[in-house]
């Protein structure tokens, strides 16, 4: 499954951004915890056949694979490396507000809006379309929005008077307003019910901001042609291209809530075919990289991972200094190896919702036997129920037994080795032993929990028994190791829920459109009796 996943991953972001060892890229630097190369030529082969078929299919009438695909023929300068770390601080910084504030506006969301997907993704809608209207850049689809600040001004790249010098400081007020703009909508509308991502709009931000500095530059070069700044640039040369800081400001946008650097690197080469711009694209990277970590910034992917609880374990690998039976649970649901019936563990079902039970010996020394799943136990009872009838009364049957105990006459509705699984023994007992794990990953209560850490993320188990000598003493699983980081980890964050800043204002927001609401209401019955 974890193959599957990755391999689809990068064939995802092949067809996205028309970057097929982009998506290699991506597949392994975000989404695999270990680097295989088998897995490696999965997502290549995957990304190779979604690529291909986008290619053939030509959606866009144009030959090209992605609407905002560019190419630049124009060599950078050294004096703009000055201009390229802002648009990596920028990156940093982005990344940075949207991660905090959109997982704040998540914490809102999951309190009041839970049930009112439908009438959110209405009211974002409304909202978005009165607010775009009013900015040329906003009123675009990004990605013809990117198309066009993309491109150079020759060659038909002058569109909405971006090149035109008695317009710059309007289209670069307009394009500041659609930066601000489009940064508070992503931070509120993320994570809405409606199928919709970050990478796009986390690009097309970059690229009206980075198009601005690249206006601003370029008006700096008009006004200052002789500055000794500018004495590397040809007097009859264009010597700024302020579509390649839109370029490199969509990657430090990207790079920035993404917290990924070598795969935007291969994709915007991908995209463009600019070698000489691979440098240029490293810097702003390693900028946005060196802020996002200055400022202890996640991608916002893993953050939104943590915000939901799901099981999945950082990448990053971190000293605890606790031993297993610090973090480990003791309470456990376990099932004997003898003297059950089924009727006693249909009631353990329905009164437990754990997944899977560790199955200890009937002496009552707690001498662990193995492990079997919830759904297997489900399975095997409810197709023994079918086949057999009344079964309620049948002890139950987990330890391994020869074949001499199996009783091999045929029954109804048996064939093959459903007979010996479902069939009770000559005792009359109903086998579980071939659905039972006798091997079960075990572990010591005095092992590390950073090795414990270790086997989950290689491995993949959903639990580990604990076992002292032989004897049941425990199980963990992923989930209690996220639990122990949250609550016992020393300096750990606070909860999504006990933050303030957007989220404060967000319940102020809600309690006061909740007074106003009651208000009207009231108003209106009152309105309505007289």
């Amino acid at each position: 499954m974890r193959e599957v996943i990755t391999a689809a991953s990068a064939a995802g972001v092949a067809v996205a951004f028309g970057s097929p060892i982009g998506g290699v890229l991506f597949s392994i630097e975000e989404m695999s915890h270990t680097f295989s190369i088998r897995t490696m030529w999965r997502s290549f082969f995957c990304a190779l056949i979604a690529t291909f078929t986008l290619a053939a299919m030509n959606p866009f009438r144009t030959g090209k694979l992605v609407l905002f695909q560019v190419t630049y023929d124009r060599d950078w300068h050294f004096f703009e490396i000055f201009f390229f770390i802002i648009l990596g601080i920028f990156g940093g910084l982005y990344g940075a507000f949207v991660v905090k504030f959109n997982l704040q506006v998540a914490a809102f969301r999951r309190k009041h809006l839970a049930n009112h997907g439908v009438a959110e993704a209405v009211t974002l809608a409304v909202i978005t379309a009165m607010i775009g209207y009013f900015n040329r850049f906003l009123r675009l689809d990004m990605t013809s929005s990117m198309a066009i600040l993309f491109r150079e001004c020759e060659g038909g790249g002058n569109v909405y008077n971006l090149c035109q010098s008695e317009a710059q400081w309007r289209i670069a007020n307009s394009l500041l307003l659609a930066t601000i703009i489009r940064i508070g909508l992503v931070v509120i509308s993320y994570g809405c019910k409606v199928p919709a991502g970050i990478f796009v709009p986390s690009m097309a931000i970059g690229a009206t901001f980075g198009r601005m500095v690249g206006i601003m530059v370029k008006a700096m070069y008009t006004a200052y042609p002789t500055s000794g700044m500018f004495k590397v640039c040809a007097p009859d040369v264009p010597c700024i291209t302020p579509g390649t800081y839109a370029f490199l400001g969509a990657a430090a946008a990207l790079s920035g809530v993404m917290r990924i650097t070598v795969t935007v690197v291969v994709i915007m080469f991908e995209l463009t075919g600019a070698l000489t711009y691979i440098l240029p694209t490293m810097i702003v990277l390693l900028v946005t990289k060196a802020v996002g970590d200055f400022l202890g910034t996640n991608g916002i992917a893993d953050e939104m991972i943590r915000f939901n609880g799901f099981p999945f374990l950082e990448k990053e690998d971190h000293a605890y200094n606790v031993t297993v039976a610090s973090v480990m649970k003791k309470e456990l649901h376990t099932l004997t190896e003898t003297g059950m019936s089924v009727k006693d563990m249909e009631t353990i079902l329905s009164n437990t919702d754990v997944r899977g039970f560790p199955i200890v010996s009937g002496d009552g020394a707690l001498t662990l036997v193995g492990y079997i799943e919830r759904s297997e136990l489900r399975y095997v009872i409810e197709r023994a129920r079918k086949t057999r009838g009344r079964i309620n009364d049948l002890p139950c049957l987990f330890t391994t037994h020869g074949d001499d105990d199996l009783d091999l006459s045929r029954g109804p509705g048996l064939e093959g080795d459903e007979e010996r699984y479902f069939a009770p023994t000559t005792a009359g007992e109903l086998q579980f032993t071939p659905w039972v794990n006798e091997t079960p990953m075990t572990a010591a209560p005095d092992l590390p929990l950073e090795i414990i850490m270790q086997i989950f993320k290689r491995m993949g188990p959903r639990v580990i028994l604990v076992e002292e000598r032989g004897v049941l003493c425990g199980l963990i699983t992923v989930k209690d190791v996220l639990r122990y980081i949250a609550t016992e980890k020393p300096g750990h964050r606070p909860s999504w829920d006990e933050r303030g800043g957007l989220d404060g204002l967000l319940e102020e927001i809600w309690t006061w459109g909740s007074d106003v609401k009651a208000r009207i209401v009231s108003w209106g019955l009152r309105v309505l009796r007289r």
